[in-house]
């Protein structure tokens, strides 16, 4: 087995030219965590980006459904993330994942740009509240580094959150910076920072996921790349180099698998975006397998499986 925070360098021959993700060779004894999955009661008010293109996504999507896509792909339990900027939805989630087994953390929402401490305080006794998450990508670019908002971050330490980035390939370096900044604060960087795959950009936002790889404190969700690409027209060999880049550059122990349920139907059925990434890691040890496909966010969301096991190779 390869050094936990060894990158080494994966060519990509041989990815699958099928659209479709496959098995991922072997399965890890470990069991499975999705680390981002949303759910909602649709509203169209409440979810006005999910706009006319995105007719497949604009209904009601709840644990039950997710349970089920879960389950016949071999996963065990998945991160919920907030999609709507309301406390209200941050105690929602955490009401769903008192309800339901397979939710084994949530990543809610609080303004980080108010008083963090008053809006935690009832929420801190509630062990499942994993993370928060801002919407940054729809913020103007320079809003990481808004003095207020840094803050916010600097009093994650305190509750034990971590935060996951959600940002534009244009946002990265802006997020490097922004990490750098609190190098005691674990932080994970969603869907590989949303590189351009329609366009084919790929060597800037490399240069800036490597710069965010070389914080220790920062992971990386394999995740979200089939609606970054063409929906009807993607591939898995057109994906396969983004996932390889960031295997590349976190290393084993810092990668995470996520589907980005159910946005990804947008472009792909759940088990293809968790097979994409199981074929990426096909070739890994099971040991590394058992870290991304579980035990890398059980880690980082310091979550524990129910009735024993594990998930993953957690150490």
């Amino acid at each position: 087995m390869s050094a936990a925070n060894e990158p080494r360098e994966r060519s990509g021959v041989g990815a699958p030219s099928e659209r479709a993700g496959g098995s991922g060779g072997a399965k890890p004894p470990g069991q499975m965590i999705d680390s981002h999955q949303h759910y909602w009661r649709y509203d169209p008010a409440e979810y006005a980006w999910i706009d006319g293109s995105m007719g497949v996504i604009r209904r009601d999507f709840l644990p039950t459904v997710a349970a089920c896509e879960m389950r016949a792909r071999g996963v065990s339990a998945a991160v919920a993330v907030q999609a709507r900027q309301t406390l209200d939805e941050t105690r929602w989630l955490l009401q769903l994942a008192d309800e339901h087994q397979t939710i084994a953390a949530v990543v809610g929402w609080i303004d980080l740009l108010s008083d963090v401490d008053a809006q935690l305080a009832p929420l801190a006794s509630n062990t499942k509240l994993a993370g928060l998450r801002h919407i940054v990508q729809s913020e103007p670019d320079g809003f990481l580094l808004r003095p207020s908002f840094l803050d916010g971050i600097a009093r994650l330490r305190q509750f034990g959150l971590t935060y996951d980035i959600l940002v534009y390939a244009r946002q990265m370096r802006d997020a490097a910076a922004f990490a750098t900044r609190f190098p005691d604060q674990p932080f994970v960087l969603d869907h590989l920072g949303k590189p351009d795959v329609r366009g084919g950009e790929m060597a800037r936002w490399r240069q800036d996921l490597e710069a965010l790889a070389a914080l220790p404190n920062v992971w990386c969700k394999l995740s979200g790349l089939v609606t970054e690409a063409d929906w009807t027209a993607w591939t898995a060999d057109q994906l396969r180099p983004y996932l390889d880049a960031a295997l590349n550059a976190f290393g084993p122990a810092r990668v995470m698998m996520g589907s980005d349920w159910p946005v990804c139907l947008l472009a792909a059925a759940y088990a293809d975006a968790v097979g994409l990434v199981e074929d990426a890691v096909a070739e890994y040890s099971p040991d590394e397998r058992e870290q991304i496909l579980g035990g890398n966010a059980a880690r980082f969301y310091k979550v524990l499986p129910p009735h024993g096991g594990t998930y993953g190779a957690q150490r």
